[in-house]
C-alpha cells in the first residue's frame, strides 16, 4: 500500500509577517490621528473676523434746521455743501452757532456728535427739573465745577437743565456766587435757554420769563436797588 503524504504546512515568513504587523500599525496610527482632528476640531471655535464699518450718517438734516453741537449748543443749518478731497467727494453741513458767532463744518458721515433740537415734551420736563429744590453736594468745588462742566457739554438737555437748576440762587445778585459760579450759571442758562427758543419759537424775554418762573428767581433791576 502506498503511503499517504502528510501536508506540510507551509509557514509564513518572518518578513512577511512584518510587514503586515507595520501595515496594521500605520492603519491605527491613521485612524487615531484622524479621532483627534475630529475632536480638536469640535473644540476649537472658528475665529470671527470683525469688519470696520465705514461711518455712516445716522440722520439727514436739511436746510435751515436747528440741532444741537454738545461744546457750542443749538446751531442752525445754513448750508449743505460739497467739495472734493483728492478724489473722494465729501458733502457737509455748515453750522452757524449765533450764541458764539461761529461756523462749523461737519461731514455728514461724521455726525456722531450732532443731535437733533428737543421736543415739547421734552423741553416740559426740563421746566418741570428747574422746578425742583437743588441738590447739595459738600464735595469740594473744583471737583464740583468739573463735573458741571461735562454736564454742559454732554449735549444732553436734561443735564444741562439740571446743572442750571443746581447752581440757581433764586437771584440776580452778584455778591450770592462766586466768580467761577456764576460763570458756569451763566454758560447753562444761555445753552438751555437758546434750546427752548428754537423749540418754542418765541421771543427771547419770554422763555427768560419762563425760565426764571421755573426757578423761582427774584430779578431785580438797577433802577429799583
Amino acid at each position: 500500500m502506498r503511503k499517504r503524504k502528510k501536508k506540510v504546512k507551509k509557514s509564513k515568513s518572518p518578513k512577511k509577517v512584518k510587514i503586515s504587523k507595520i501595515k496594521n500599525k500605520a492603519k491605527l496610527n491613521i485612524k487615531l490621528s484622524e479621532k483627534r482632528n475630529i475632536s480638536s476640531g469640535a473644540d476649537e471655535k472658528p475665529e470671527i473676523k470683525k469688519i470696520k464699518k465705514q461711518p455712516t450718517e445716522k440722520r439727514l438734516y436739511s436746510l435751515k434746521d436747528y440741532v444741537v453741537y454738545p461744546k457750542h449748543g443749538v446751531g442752525k443749518i445754513t448750508a449743505v455743501e460739497k467739495a472734493s478731497i483728492g478724489e473722494i467727494e465729501i458733502q457737509f453741513y455748515k453750522i452757524f452757532i449765533a450764541k458764539e458767532k461761529l461756523t462749523l463744518t461737519v461731514p455728514i458721515n461724521q455726525q456722531s456728535k450732532l443731535r437733533p433740537i428737543s421736543s415739547i415734551n421734552q423741553i416740559n420736563k426740563c421746566i418741570s427739573i428747574l422746578k425742583t429744590k437743588p441738590k447739595i453736594k459738600r464735595t469740594m468745588w473744583s471737583r464740583r465745577a468739573q463735573e458741571y462742566d461735562q454736564k454742559i457739554n454732554s449735549g444732553k438737555i436734561y443735564e444741562l437743565a439740571e446743572v442750571v437748576k443746581d447752581l440757581n440762587k433764586n437771584t440776580d445778585i452778584i455778591a450770592d456766587q462766586s466768580y467761577s459760579e456764576r460763570q458756569l450759571f451763566e454758560k447753562a442758562y444761555e445753552r438751555l435757554k437758546s434750546e427752548f427758543e428754537a423749540v418754542l419759537n418765541i421771543n427771547p424775554e419770554d422763555v427768560q420769563k419762563k425760565m426764571d418762573k421755573a426757578l423761582g428767581r427774584n430779578r431785580i433791576s438797577t433802577e429799583t436797588e
